[in-house]
């Protein structure tokens, strides 16, 4: 270090001691108790407590300067494609030595003795994040990530290793100048796999819970508690503070997992068991977690050189989800996770020196060969071993660079690992900047290659035909439900019994239960079918009133219906995801959405109103693989006699709503009319193009089968003008029906809804069904809008 002013510090005082090339040192004065307060802009020209000299002050100027530039720099980098660890680097770039700019005023916002304070406080922020890691993975997925995950896990890592050991005996170690040690923290730092970051990325991919992300977590989870046990055991044996033997460190360590797992698991469970259904766990418990980890992370930092594996092995035995995990991922994550941790990662950036890439020195030459080992053995080679990998196991081309790429990507825990190394003088300044700038490329590639590479909705494209209108005769249908909460299992069930399931012709339905994901990381997908006993226990089972509601259904049907339930726990913004890929393993012809809205039972108050549900059913309107119907419900009487309707203006839309209609109308307890609406104006040219002609069509084809059934069916032809002449026909129908059938004809123009699609509040059920849905038009008729599969010819 150069010379510093003592303006440029806290300090009381400085004397300079001695100056070598290198290093020099200083006799500093500080004030006992430390100067936390100051007395003020106007009083800190009389007294040593300006703001600036004042250890609080400065420490919120930091903090607000650091959150600001992340955030200003962040809203540009997210068009990019840019993760937020992108941005908080950049800041620590900016605001540290790296861009030479604004030094003097980055002199006086970050004195010499404010840093370690800065460094302190947001520590919080990575001990509550490797906690929260723990808390989110589910404990008992370690055991079944299956024999994929496992290999190509423990492939990556040891090939990595082997070859980094072997390189030892070469002359490329000659670039850290003999340093064994910088090597080591290098190779151990890029064969680390942290399950958090693995999340993160995917998250930020929206792969969460695609096929490619569910095996990306399966091989993280695994790589993760490997990379723990591997860097815990080394920090330990390089570790000779406090005097402590190795093997007693190691001993203790061993004892104190074994606690935490045989002791405090068991305790956690026994507290969620005395917590009533639907309460959060008492603050007391929550309080008592929370000290305890913060005792766990003084006994890591004597130990194991750091907060790594006991908070994170505390997270990972603490129980996942509601009430326990939600709860305290509640209370930690604003402060920690938001605000602390961004924070650290900024001042852990900042360590990174300026490189001159147009220095052509001896030095730099170093610098190179450096930044090759780096590459090349801490990355390429790990790179290579799960591109292999995953071949192996037949999975593509495309999709195993994917996998390979995302299971290589470094993030928040690496960036700490090196930072620490730096701290401790593990490695040199000019490595940590090297890796650092490194790891920051190879992280904006991978966001980048990843997006390009792999589209997880690529496999809903329809080139197979899969709607109600294609199906033969005597093929049998296969319908997907949707449920989110429990009002919606009886209008479900009703749209089911429309479709008239029977002993000669049976439908199979799945009914997917759809939970949001809360306090834990990965996505499940549970197939009740295959457990042998359905647990009445909400957290064992989380969604037993869905399942025993449609069990109790099959089994009313004797054997018309086949009733296959499942629940799928997973991100909201990311929850379509199950669905398309459900209808499309399960060859579904139709899919039935809940609408958003619930009313009344006098059909004009509206109970219940749900964006998030609306959000899902428009992704899966433009994703879906299949047919899919959104089902507004209102019907809370059902008559013997359902009187059911159907808006026919034409169109696929139309005719695969004609489709359903038919196959209700085959119970004799159903009466169904089929309103065609034409246009008055409609010229002879109209009348004679191909959509026209498969309307009539399937209309007479219709007639003919009611008739020779002797379904009670009445077809009604009516002639409007405009738009509001159809307004007119739908007004009158919505009294003499409890429900209707509509096509959604998105994107069709049309003169009977001329006008009609200025007023739509919701695209997603079309003109039509948006009118009928309405609170305006005081109806309690139910309304099911369907849209014909999108194929993509």
């Amino acid at each position: 270090m150069g010379i510093v002013n003592i303006n440029e510090t806290l300090f009381v005082s400085m004397t300079n001691i001695s100056q070598t090339a290198n290093i020099t040192l200083y006799n500093v004065c500080i004030s006992a108790p430390p100067h936390i307060l100051s007395d003020g802009i106007w009083g800190g020209h009389t007294t040593e407590r300006g703001p600036l000299k004042s250890s609080f002050p400065v420490f919120l100027l930091q903090i607000i300067l650091i959150y600001g530039t992340t955030r200003t720099l962040h809203f540009p980098m997210k068009m990019l494609g840019f993760p937020v660890l992108i941005s908080q680097m950049m800041a620590g770039l900016i605001l540290g030595s790296f861009v030479p700019i604004f030094e003097e005023y980055k002199r006086m916002l970050f004195p010499y003795g404010s840093q370690d304070t800065l460094a302190s406080i947001t520590t919080i922020g990575f001990v509550f994040f490797l906690f929260e890691t723990g808390v989110k993975m589910d404990f008992d997925m370690i055991g079944h990530s299956g024999k994929k995950g496992w290999i190509i896990s423990l492939f990556g890592v040891i090939t990595s290793l082997i070859v980094g050991g072997i390189s030892r005996s070469s002359e490329f170690f000659s670039v850290f100048n003999g340093s064994i040690s910088e090597a080591n923290v290098i190779l151990i730092g890029h064969n680390t796999t942290s399950f958090a970051v693995i999340v993160s990325l995917l998250n930020d991919l929206k792969l969460l819970n695609s096929e490619l992300g569910r095996l990306a977590l399966s091989c993280a989870l695994v790589g993760d508690v490997i990379s723990n046990l591997i860097v815990t055991v080394i920090s330990s044996i390089a570790n000779n503070s406090y005097g402590i033997p190795l093997g007693v460190r190691l001993g203790c360590l061993f004892a104190i997992s074994l606690f935490i797992l045989l002791v405090y698991r068991p305790a956690m469970f026994w507290v969620i068991e005395h917590t009533p259904e639907g309460k959060e766990v008492k603050d007391i418990y929550i309080n008592i977690v929370i000290g305890i980890l913060f005792c766990l992370c003084w006994l890591s930092g004597v130990l194991e050189r750091g907060p790594v594996f006991l908070p994170f092995i505390f997270g990972l035995a603490t129980p996942e989800g509601s009430p326990l995990g939600s709860t305290l991922i509640k209370r930690i994550h604003l402060l920690g996770i938001k605000l602390f941790l961004p924070i650290f990662m900024t001042t852990c950036t900042m360590k990174v020196e300026s490189l001159d890439i147009f220095d052509f020195t001896p030095s730099s030459s170093t610098t190179l060969k450096i930044a090759l080992f780096v590459f090349v053995f801490g990355y390429v080679v790990r790179m290579v071993a799960s591109l292999v990998s995953s071949l192996f196991f037949n999975v593509p081309l495309k999709d195993a660079i994917s996998l390979a790429l995302i299971l290589n990507c470094k993030g928040v825990v690496e960036v700490t690992m090196y930072s620490t190394a730096l701290d401790r003088n593990d490695i040199q300044s000019r490595t940590y900047s090297i890796i650092i700038m490194i790891m920051m490329v190879l992280i904006c590639i991978t966001h980048l290659l990843v997006k390009r590479m792999y589209d997880p909705s690529r496999k809903y494209v329809g080139f197979q035909k899969r709607n109600m209108f294609s199906l033969k005769p005597d093929s049998e249908l296969k319908i997907l439900v949707c449920i989110h909460k429990q009002h919606h299992i009886s209008p479900i069930i009703k749209v089911i019994d429309l479709c008239y399931p029977t002993i000669e012709n049976p439908i199979i339905v799945d009914a997917l239960h759809l939970i949001e994901l809360a306090g834990r990381s990965s996505p499940i997908f549970i197939s009740h079918k295959k457990k042998k006993v359905v647990s009445l226990n909400l957290n064992d089972s989380y969604s037993d009133t869905v399942v025993l509601n449609f069990k109790l259904y099959e089994n009313d049907k004797q054997g018309a219906a086949i009733v296959n339930p499942y629940t799928a726990i997973s991100p909201l913004n990311l929850m379509h995801e199950d669905v398309c890929h459900l209808a499309l393993d399960k060859v579904s012809s139709i899919m039935i959405l809940p609408f958003h809205k619930k009313w009344s039972s006098d059909g004009k108050v509206i109970e219940y109103d749900d964006n998030n549900i609306r959000s899902l059913n428009c992704k899966v309107l433009e994703k879906s693989p299949c047919s899919v119907g959104i089902l507004v419900s209102r019907m809370n009487v059902h008559s013997s006699n359902l009187r059911l309707g159907l808006v026919f203006l034409g169109g696929k839309d139309d005719r695969e709503a004609l489709c359903l209609a038919n196959r209700a109308a085959c119970d004799s307890s159903i009466e169904l009319v089929i309103y065609h609406i034409l246009d008055k104006n409609l010229d002879e040219k109209d009348k004679e193009n191909l959509e026209t002609a498969l309307d009539k069509a399937v209309l007479k084809e219709s007639k003919l089968e009611h008739s020779s059934k002797g379904n009670i069916v009445t077809f009604k032809e009516i002639e409007v003008e405009g738009g509001s002449q159809t307004l007119d026909v739908l007004r009158q129908m919505v009294d003499e029906h409890d429900f209707i059938i509509v096509g959604r004809r998105h994107g069709v123009n049309s003169p009977q809804t001329s006008g009609l699609e200025e007023w739509s509040e919701f695209p997603e059920l079309g003109s039509i069904g948006d009118y009928l849905a309405s609170s305006d038009l005081d109806s309690k008729t139910s309304v099911l809008v369907v849209q014909q599969q999108q194929l993509c010819l």
